[in-house]
C-alpha cells in the first residue's frame, strides 16, 4: 500500500516481524495477545526512537507456570516460575540492529496471579511484562539501582504512551 493511501491515523509497521507462539496457560486468544506484543514493542522503539532502518525478528512464546521454571531453572539456576524471561540472540551495541534481537517468555499462571494481586488489567501487566523483556534484548537491565533506575524510567515513559498507569507507584 502507497504511503498516499495509507490511513493516517493507522501505525507505522514496525522495524521488528513478531513470531508469536502460544504454547500452554490460560492465555486471551492469540490476535490479542499479538496486539499487545505489537503495543508494547512500538512503545518501547517510539521511546527510544532507535536508527534502525531494516528489520529485527522477534520470538515471543506465550506458556505456563511449568515450562517457565524449566527454564529458569536450566537457564538461572532458580527453580521456580517466574513472570518473564529474555533471551537476547545478540550483544546490543549502539547503532547495531541484529537481524535477531532474541526470545521473551511469559508464564500464563505467574502474571494472572500478579495482575489479580495488584488488582491491575491483565492485558496492561501482560504489556509492562513485555515491555520489560524488549528492554532486556536492547541491552537494559536491572542489577544495579542505577541500572533499574535508567531501566524503569523507561518503561514507565513507554507504558505512559499506551495510557497504562505506573507500574511502579
Amino acid at each position: 500500500m502507497s504511503a498516499e493511501n495509507r490511513d493516517a491515523t493507522a501505525p507505522a509497521p514496525l522495524p521488528v516481524e513478531i513470531d508469536l507462539l502460544v504454547e500452554a496457560g490460560g492465555w486471551p486468544p492469540e490476535n490479542e495477545l499479538l496486539r499487545l506484543v505489537e503495543q508494547a514493542v512500538g512503545a518501547v522503539l517510539d521511546e527510544l526512537q532507535p536508527a534502525w532502518t531494516g528489520s529485527s525478528e522477534l520470538s515471543v512464546v506465550f506458556c505456563d507456570d511449568a515450562r517457565i521454571r524449566e527454564l529458569n531453572a536450566g537457564w538461572r539456576g532458580k527453580d521456580k516460575p517466574t513472570n518473564v524471561l529474555s533471551f537476547p540472540a545478540f550483544e546490543v551495541e549502539e547503532g547495531f540492529q541484529p537481524p535477531m534481537l532474541g526470545d521473551i517468555v511469559l508464564a500464563a499462571g505467574t502474571v494472572g496471579r500478579e495482575a489479580e494481586l495488584e488488582g491491575k488489567p491483565l492485558a496492561h501487566h501482560i504489556v509492562h511484562l513485555l515491555v520489560h523483556g524488549f528492554l532486556h534484548l536492547l541491552g537494559y537491565d536491572h542489577e544495579t539501582d542505577e541500572e533499574a533506575a535508567e531501566m524503569e524510567a523507561v518503561e514507565r515513559k513507554a507504558l505512559a504512551r499506551l495510557a497504562i498507569p505506573d507500574p511502579y507507584a
